[in-house]
């Protein structure tokens, strides 16, 4: 790349709940660096992003030949076990078939991918997990997102697949993410009418906030401008461990509810899910890469103005 030129970044999946906090991040960047950032969306766009369906190869193909990006970040996925589970073919079509094109037009371009992947492409019986331990994924969910990881890495071993776990973040409406999706029943609960909340205090979860998340992004687009590309696998974790019963809660605490709560000790999910995947984040940490937002500061932020409209 010439002094004359700018790195560019292509953002695809720029309106999800991950993408909209990277986004943010990058306006950040291009700031600081003069970079350009393309940003797609597939729902919920605006006047500043291009309308991009993932599951159109023939437009993927299209839009990355004529932007020219030196480094793609997907953060588009079909990201919801239990969609997964019964659409197989669906979670294939956007974790597998989708990056797999993206991966084969970004390498004959001489761009670097940065993919989004899980923690679930782990069974849960033996935290913490580093990036090079085996996977063994329980749901339709963790293999697609597996079988993703390996199709970008087989395309282009100089790529990136960054393994997140739970998240949540500025939200567009409550039932975004699976943590502040628990609100309106904690909520619910507190009114003496109305019977207890279950909630699973069976799987320990890791939340880890997504404008922390983008900062990571950030980090590792800046080591890929600066010639350091980081390939292969890495992690990023909050460091607090919880069950969906810790995390509400926290919810009632801050929201300074007498929350009917009932722990069940049990899996409440009809999809398999993993006991405690816990992911090593030593990788990044090593680099200086990472922040943490404490998640009583992040959620007590995010729930300040219930139960207004999330944005």
């Amino acid at each position: 790349m010439s002094a004359s030129e700018r790195f560019t970044v292509a953002l695809i999946g720029a309106s999800g709940l991950l993408g909209r906090a990277v986004g943010a991040e990058l306006k950040n960047a291009v700031e600081a660096h003069d970079w350009r950032v393309v940003r797609t969306t597939h729902r919920h766009g605006d006047a500043g992003s291009v309308s991009l369906d993932i599951r159109d190869h023939d437009a993927v193909r299209a839009f990355l030949r004529r932007e020219k990006p030196n480094a793609v970040v997907v953060a588009a996925a079909e990201r919801r076990p239990d969609v997964c589970e019964n659409d197989p073919a669906l979670a294939r079509a956007l974790n597998v078939d989708a990056l797999q094109t993206i991966a084969t037009e970004a390498r004959a371009l001489g761009a670097w991918v940065l993919s989004i992947s899980t923690d679930y492409v782990f069974d849960g019986t033996s935290p913490p997990y580093f990036p090079d331990d085996a996977p063994a994924p329980l749901n339709a969910y963790g293999h697609s997102k597996l079988d993703g990881e390996r199709a970008l890495l087989a395309c282009d071993p100089a790529s990136c697949v960054l393994r997140l776990p739970l998240l949540y973040g500025p939200v567009v409406d409550w039932s975004e993410s699976a943590v502040t999706s628990l609100t309106p029943a904690i909520v619910r609960s507190a009114d003496a009418a109305n019977a207890p909340a279950p909630m699973d205090a069976w799987a320990t979860r890791y939340p880890t906030y997504t404008p922390d998340v983008a900062v990571v992004i950030r980090g590792m687009l800046e080591q890929h401008a600066q010639g350091e590309t980081i390939s292969g696998i890495a992690q990023w974790s909050g460091d607090e461990p919880m069950t969906k019963f810790d995390i509400a809660e926290r919810i009632a605490r801050v929201l300074k509810l007498d929350a009917k709560l009932v722990a069940q000790t049990t899996p409440m999910d009809a999809t398999p899910r993993p006991r405690d995947c816990h992911l090593d984040s030593g990788r990044l940490e090593a680099l200086g890469i990472g922040r943490r937002t404490p998640f009583d500061t992040a959620i007590a932020h995010l729930l300040a103005r219930y139960p207004e409209k999330a944005q």
